[in-house]
């Protein structure tokens, strides 16, 4: 019960709400763009190491950058959606 009167005056704060949604909409890009770099440094790593394996790493890095792309557009989204509503 405590935890939903919490919930409930950060909700009726509205400009706490709006600064908590631009804040997550910023760490989400942040975050995404660590994640690419840090997939694209080992993988240029691994292709130096293993030159044969060239087309499987960068198949592999187009992967994995898709999907942290895709978990960073819905984590925008979803701050976005807070800031407006």
């Amino acid at each position: 019960m405590i935890t939903l009167s919490v919930i409930l005056q950060a909700v009726a704060n509205l400009a706490l709400a709006k600064m908590g949604a631009a804040l997550g909409a910023g760490i989400a890009a942040i975050g995404a763009g660590i994640g690419i770099g840090k997939i694209g440094g080992n993988a240029l790593e691994s292709i130096a190491r293993q030159p044969e394996a060239a087309g499987d790493i960068r198949a592999n890095m187009i992967v994995a950058a898709a999907l942290i792309e895709g978990v960073a557009f819905f984590a925008i989204i979803v701050c976005l959606l807070t800031f407006v509503l």
